[in-house]
């Protein structure tokens, strides 16, 4: 994954090793709206930080990664988690 210093917003990665895994893509034709992955990366093997800058999550299925770094995580206060929940 580059440096996010190199470019905007937050990069993602989803590995699966198969397709099988994979439960739904969506993509609006013609359109920048909206796009939707979904599916599985199975039982949790192990969640790490790589290099204090990549959020790692290994699952029994696939791999998740996020360049997102250890300092960024903050627990929500109430109002926050309220909020969120609003959203979901």
């Amino acid at each position: 994954m580059e440096n996010k210093t190199d470019r905007e917003g937050r990069v993602f990665s989803v590995g699966l090793k198969s397709m099988r895994n994979l439960k739904n893509v969506s993509l609006t034709e013609g359109s920048n709206d909206g796009v939707l992955v979904e599916g599985t990366i199975g039982e949790l093997v192990q969640a790490t930080f790589k290099e204090g800058i990549v959020l790692e999550v290994i699952g029994r299925d696939g791999t998740l990664r996020l360049d997102l770094a250890e300092n960024e995580i903050q627990k929500p206060t109430e109002q926050n988690a309220s909020e969120g929940a609003a959203h979901d």
